[in-house]
């Protein structure tokens, strides 16, 4: 990652306003106060766990194209181009806990990190406060939702946050592996979870890759159980159906069992999560179609790309790229479903 000079960089601070580095560089010939948060294009906040807001100045002398990623691997700010010698302020609101990634995985780094990418990045200064009274979207979900500790792989819910404006943040609390059995059951998941979620507070929940085994019965039943969880704390409840794996059949068509989520005792996943959204009366993301109809679209060779077929011939979880595109149709549903403001968030 290139590193960043002073003439680049501009003030970091907890509490302060936000200034025009330059400028005060110009008067004193020193480098901004709080440089000492940033090494190598790698900001470091000492901040205990809760959620905050963060305001960035992007840009400098020269034309830049920032983008801005945190904690495990979340993406937080989209690549943002700013012509030569202009200034652009974005903001975003960030989740920090621990562990800061899956909620049965590493601890991670206390406070926050934040890490400045994108093709050539300028950050011309940066503001980080405690959020006031922002809106919090809950996810729980498997390994195809969450934050992915390592490359080349990424769920979509680590890809949600860049799609959200200043006011709107992710709690990402999916878990590689898990089944709506297990997450109910582990009580680093569900029971650390529900007591986090506060009024109005959207919860979604896709689980199904991992509920191999899982009867129908039990498996509406514990769909079921965590509506009401979510209901209980006066949350939104949201049922997603499960992304699809990338099995075609020689037509072309993913109309098959594995594609599709049927598990071995002849569930229906998707088919599960529609009726109990629809006898619970729950806002119902049908993942499972959209993705269904955008791998179709694209085909055998164009939709190696979304998955890691080409890396490691996986047919079942996303690249980052698939990830983007995945959490670009969420975003699109949370709105459409009024679940957050069509201005709080990012489009593109």
């Amino acid at each position: 990652m290139r590193r960043f000079t002073p003439a680049v960089l501009a003030a970091l601070t907890l509490t302060a306003a936000l200034t025009a580095v330059p400028a005060a560089e110009a008067r004193t010939g020193r480098p901004a106060p709080g440089l000492d948060h940033c090494t190598a294009g790698v900001c470091h906040f000492d901040v205990p766990p809760g959620t905050y807001d963060v305001q960035v100045v992007l840009g400098g002398e020269a034309a830049s194209s920032t983008a801005i990623s945190g904690e495990t691997r979340r993406a937080l700010l989209p690549e943002t181009a700013v012509p030569a010698g202009e200034r652009v302020a974005r903001g975003f609101t960030v989740d920090v806990r621990t562990p800061e990634g899956e909620p049965t995985g590493a601890a991670g780094t206390p406070g926050l990190d934040l890490v400045l990418g994108g093709t050539a990045p300028a950050l011309a200064g940066i503001r980080v406060t405690p959020a006031g009274h922002a809106r919090q979207i809950f996810l729980v979900g498997d390994s195809t939702v969450c934050d992915q500790p390592g490359d080349p792989y990424s769920g979509w819910g680590q890809q949600l946050p860049q799609y959200l404006r200043k006011g709107v943040s992710v709690a990402n609390h999916a878990d590689s592996g898990e089944s709506t059995v297990t997450y109910l059951g582990n009580p680093q998941l569900w029971a650390t979870v529900q007591p986090r979620i506060r009024r109005g507070d959207p919860v979604l929940i896709q689980l199904a890759h991992n509920d191999k085994t899982t009867d129908e019965a039990t498996y509406r039943a514990n769909l079921e159980t965590l509506v009401a969880g979510v209901r209980e704390k006066g949350g939104t409840p949201v049922l997603v159906t499960p992304i699809v794996r990338r099995w075609f059949n020689a037509d072309g068509t993913l109309n098959n069992g594995t594609a599709l989520l049927v598990n071995g005792l002849g569930v229906d996943h998707p088919a599960v999560v529609r009726a109990v959204a629809a006898a619970q009366d729950v806002p119902l993301i049908d993942l499972t179609a959209k993705t269904k109809a955008l791998v179709e679209s694209l085909g055998v060779e164009g939709s190696k790309a979304l998955y890691l077929y080409n890396e490691k011939r996986d047919n079942t979880h996303t690249s980052v790229y698939g990830a983007t595109v995945y959490a670009g149709l969420v975003r699109d549903e949370l709105v459409a479903l009024r679940l957050v403001p069509r201005g709080a968030v990012r489009v593109g």
